[in-house]
């Protein structure tokens, strides 16, 4: 069995040896960021404490019978839609925008409810787009035209606000290739390290791997990293994998984003709409975009998953798990979506705030003046201000990144393509050919691994 288990993960990892940033998300080797100190504490913070909240307050206080979600406007200012006069002075009295819209809260929430109980139709996805003032249901290339003619009578049948589009590439969870952890059924990337006060874990997506799933640290199969203790998938994506040791070590509130750098997590928060977003991921890196669509339902080929974060940020087989943030605030972990890097695409994720209070476990958050002294350009930057501009938001406060750690995987650095020689770093004294040839070889499973999954993946 152990020789059988080496050779699957063998295979995997040849496949998915995707050449890349360590961007993966959270800490998944102890040492993977000796460099950055042990958080202070694991401490969550308020979704209220998060910048912007007025126009969710507004909502509340108004009600979903008078309004129909708010959004970041572009001059950083809450935009909320309502439905009548009464109401939009009592958002402009606020200080926030009012948008009057046809339709509320409750009339889309119906109409999200009408489309969740006809038959499911796998390769299908819908949110609310509040800008809009309209439901959006989009349709894969894997939808026939049957299921799309029936689809497309449902939402007629509901009314003119249901919009129906059709969408290249294929909504997905088989994001298998990414870095750093393995396992016989494929790999994931972690997305934040969390903790119940005793144990600490790597929170990432659930149809990465059912309960009992193991993971390793190395493509060997050797450095048995932890087990999944805990999945959630399909209706939600997330699972818990509790290290073997306990501890996720020293660095456990930074994530990764390539270059030697990487990002202090100091808090969570929930998502809003027009929100400027960041998603690292061990395949296509660091990208940016915006929050489209809240409580989105997505019907994989595998089931179901609702009360996802939609986006327009691009995403790639082998980002799945990875961490979602924005201004060092954590949003979410990387579900599934359509596209790719070069042509754009939908990206999900599975809200954090959600998985935390369902996993009964908190983030593990990085001190905001760890390491001491520190120079102006990786100062910690404090959340948004009220009244910042969406495309003002960084990924957040820079923290170094030791990238050949004690415990750093073999993989991690033969797939590193920034490095000359990645072999050098592993096997010292091995003939300079030899480690050329490794690296070659590492780029082509790269080119290929991605050509192959651009037809099948987006």
């Amino acid at each position: 069995m152990r020789h059988a288990r080496r050779r699957v993960v063998r295979r995997v990892t040849r496949l998915a040896a995707v050449g890349g940033l360590l961007l993966g998300g959270a800490m998944v080797t102890q040492a993977a960021m000796a460099s950055e100190p042990p958080a202070a504490s694991a401490k969550p913070l308020s979704t209220a404490e998060a910048a912007g909240d007025s126009g969710a307050a507004l909502v509340a206080k108004l009600g979903t019978a008078r309004t129909a979600g708010s959004w970041t406007g572009r001059d950083g200012r809450p935009v909320v839609a309502v439905t009548d006069s009464g109401a939009a002075e009592a958002v402009r009295r606020a200080g926030a925008e009012a948008k009057v819209v046809s339709h509320s809260m409750n009339e889309l929430k119906s109409a999200t409810a009408t489309l969740r109980s006809a038959p499911r139709v796998a390769g299908t996805a819908w949110a609310v787009d509040y800008r809009t003032n309209r439901v959006v249901v989009e349709a894969d290339s894997t939808v026939s035209a049957g299921d799309w003619s029936r689809m497309t009578q449902v939402a007629t049948g509901i009314g003119g606000f249901v919009h129906m589009e059709r969408t290249k590439g294929t909504f997905t969870t088989r994001l298998n290739g990414a870095q750093p952890i393995l396992s016989t059924g494929g790999r994931c990337s972690a997305g934040y390290n969390v903790t119940n006060g005793q144990s600490d874990f790597i929170l990432t997506a659930g149809h990465c791997g059912p309960s009992g799933s193991i993971w390793f640290a190395d493509n060997q199969g050797d450095q048995q990293l932890g087990k999944t203790v805990s999945s959630t998938f399909p209706g939600n994506d997330f699972s818990l994998v509790q290290y073997n040791s306990g501890k996720a070590g020293e660095g456990a509130g930074v994530v990764a984003i390539g270059g030697g750098k990487g990002v202090r997590i100091t808090g969570v928060a929930d998502a809003k709409v027009g929100q400027r977003v960041f998603r690292s991921g061990s395949t296509s890196g660091l990208h940016d975009g915006q929050v489209t669509g809240l409580n989105a339902t997505v019907n994989y080929p595998e089931g179901t998953v609702t009360g996802l974060i939609q986006t327009n940020v691009c995403a790639e087989p082998g980002d799945s798990g990875g961490p979602l943030f924005s201004d060092g605030i954590a949003l979410g972990v990387t579900s599934g979506g359509s596209g790719d890097c070069t042509t754009g695409g939908t990206t999900f994720f599975q809200p954090l705030t959600k998985a935390l209070a369902a996993l009964n476990v908190r983030l593990l958050v990085s001190a905001q003046n760890a390491g001491g002294a520190q120079n102006p350009s990786s100062a910690p930057s404090a959340a948004p201000a009220q009244g910042a501009a969406p495309s003002a938001a960084t990924p957040g406060s820079s923290a170094p990144v030791t990238g050949t750690a004690q415990g750093q995987t073999l993989l991690a650095r033969l797939t590193d393509t920034r490095n000359v020689g990645p072999g050098l770093l592993v096997i010292a004294g091995s003939l300079i050919a030899l480690v050329a040839t490794r690296y070659i070889r590492a780029e082509q499973d790269r080119r290929a691994y991605q050509r192959y999954y651009s037809a099948t993946w987006g």
